[in-house]
């Protein structure tokens, strides 16, 4: 890893933290820490608790990143070269967009519209859909499933499969985001979700014992 080309991604992560210790004396002692899907403060916690968003977010998706690589016993995720380091690219940039966006609420004990949130996570769908062709088999990028992780064929089919789902998911899910009220929103989004992570599951049990009975 040259710590040179890590930089930019560095101060991405950094970008939370900075903007918290920036507000940190603007900060209350007690400062909202959940809401519920209307928007209103159902907790509030101290305002030391707000490290912990960007902690678990951005910092944690990129240490994930950089260690998963080393332990793949089958070093597949390196083989994938640019297109990994584009998905930990775009991966930590939105978790830290999405811990400025959580600290900036907190800050202005305002969360008046929670659409924002679930358009943030169809964003992440599109993301994810868009580069689920392009992931080698391995076990912790992915669907894996006991089918995809024993066949190559199962594992290509069913990321083409859901790559498309996600995109589309995705898209259905800002859409609504943009266009419907919260509680509707928040429906679609949930159902959305379940038959993303559903169908390709599923589709991908079918196609293992679909091939395991032509191989007879």
């Amino acid at each position: 890893m040259s710590l040179k080309k890590e930089l930019p991604l560095i101060g991405i992560v950094l970008l939370p933290f900075i903007y918290l210790a920036y507000i940190w004396n603007q900060l209350p002692e007690k400062v909202p820490m959940h809401w519920n899907i209307r928007g209103e403060v159902d907790r509030y916690g101290e305002k030391i608790e707000l490290i912990i968003i960007p902690i678990l977010l951005p910092l944690l998706v990129y240490i994930i990143f950089l260690v998963v690589p080393k332990i793949d016993p089958k070093n597949k995720l390196n083989k994938m070269g640019n297109k990994l380091k584009t998905i930990k690219f775009l991966l930590t940039t939105f978790m830290s967009i999405l811990a400025l966006f959580i600290i900036y609420t907190a800050k202005n004990e305002s969360f008046a519209n929670p659409n924002y949130i679930v358009l943030l996570i169809g964003v992440l769908y599109i993301i994810f859909g868009n580069y689920f062709k392009t992931i080698k088999a391995n076990y912790f990028i992915g669907i894996r499933t006991p089918w995809t992780l024993e066949n190559e064929t199962v594992w290509k089919e069913t990321h083409k499969l859901g790559g498309k789902m996600w995109f589309i998911g995705g898209l259905i899910i800002i859409l609504s985001s943009l266009l419907l009220e919260k509680q509707t929103n928040f429906t679609i989004f949930i159902v959305i979700t379940a038959i993303i992570t559903i169908i390709p599951v599923v589709y991908s049990y079918l196609k293992f014992q679909n091939l395991k009975k032509q191989a007879k």
